[in-house]
């Protein structure tokens, strides 16, 4: 199978092992390709012990989520164009390429995916940022992306920002008075949304009321967790401001562009058919039990053009289930815990960079 054609199959219909299986039969391939393409990433997994055999899904290679800001990976030279983290200036970034097809399948993954928690028609959007940060990098940043990506399900679309990130509020009061009565699609970055949006609105004594909608949102929650803002906290208290919308979390990164994780009404975090998630201990990456804290390693046979099709990440998260999720998701689902510790911050929601 063609990941053109997994793209056809809605995202939350496999079981464990008929998932298992179709995975297995796109990313053994990928890996072998990237072993003999991306000459830096062929030394890491051949020191690994990796010589292309066939492997099961759960021992096929991964690489720390760190070497996509260190290193140049990718397994093409033609047509790529890079993207970037969005972070602090004492960071540094990661840097990942993507090639047309790779750009394509990250579009209609996303489309699928989203359109199965809000549907697939186009309603009137509000995007919690600014639309300087499409126009502020030579290399395309997440955040931008993010932004783009979602507003495939806008029509009209509205910004809440200015350029230098204050609230535009005759623009917001105007959008709130057409389309109070919704559906309405709202959309950000976690610490963002809560720093230059619900902080104004409230100090301002601003309720946008809308009757009906959804407000999807994610990234880091490292300075909410500063401020002590839970996301029962954050939940309460952007439906004091926006009114009756559905808030939605999502979890996903950069160095493996296009793969998200919705969460449900249950408030889990679900892994699609396009995308594998496991949970490892950091001690010696063996596989946690259910329940049990580790690292989240993150899978996608989507990603082609460089080497990031299964990335240990820096986040600590626990399974919480498989197949059996409430809401009639199948697939696993999970919970994020935050960082490791001493793990350096990122994430595009903690900052925002010109």
């Amino acid at each position: 199978m063609r990941y053109d054609d997994l793209l056809k199959q809605s995202p939350y219909t496999l079981e464990r092992e008929d998932k298992k299986q179709l995975l297995e039969s796109l990313m053994n391939p990928l890996t072998r390709y990237h072993r003999e393409h991306c000459q830096e990433y062929g030394r890491i997994v051949t020191a690994l012990g990796y010589r292309g055999e066939p492997l099961p899904l759960e021992a096929i290679p991964f690489i720390p989520v760190a070497l996509f800001k260190t290193m140049t990976l990718k397994s093409r030279e033609d047509g790529l164009n890079p993207m970037v983290s969005s972070g602090t200036t004492s960071q540094q970034c990661s840097t990942v390429f993507l090639d047309e097809q790779n750009a394509g399948w990250q579009q209609q993954t996303l489309i699928n995916i989203v359109a199965d928690f809000i549907g697939n028609r186009r309603i009137p959007m509000l995007i919690l940022d600014s639309p300087g940060v499409l126009r502020k990098r030579a290399a395309f940043s997440a955040r931008g992306a993010g932004i783009l990506g979602f507003s495939i399900f806008g029509s009209p679309v509205c910004y809440a920002l200015n350029e230098d990130m204050t609230l535009n509020e005759a623009a917001v009061m105007e959008f709130a008075s057409h389309y109070r009565e919704g559906p309405v699609l709202l959309f950000g970055f976690t610490a963002l949304v809560w720093e230059y949006v619900y902080k104004v609105l409230r100090r301002q004594k601003l309720n946008l009321d809308f009757k009906q909608g959804y407000l999807i949102h994610g990234g880091g929650w490292k300075k909410l967790a500063d401020q002590q803002v839970s996301s029962v906290i954050y939940r309460r208290e952007l439906e004091r401001v926006f009114g009756a919308v559905t808030i939605i979390n999502y979890y996903g990164m950069i160095e493996q562009t296009g793969s998200i994780y919705m969460a449900c009404p249950e408030g889990h975090l679900h892994a699609s058919i396009y995308s594998e998630i496991y949970i490892r201990r950091p001690v010696d990456f063996s596989l946690c039990e259910k329940g049990e804290e580790g690292l989240i390693q993150v899978l996608s046979p989507m990603a082609v053009a460089y080497p990031g099709h299964s990335v240990l990440t820096e986040d600590l998260g626990v399974l919480l289930g498989e197949d059996d999720c409430p809401c009639g998701r199948k697939g696993k689902y999970f919970k994020v815990l935050g960082r490791l510790p001493k793990a350096e911050v990122r994430g595009c929601s903690d900052t925002y960079e010109f």
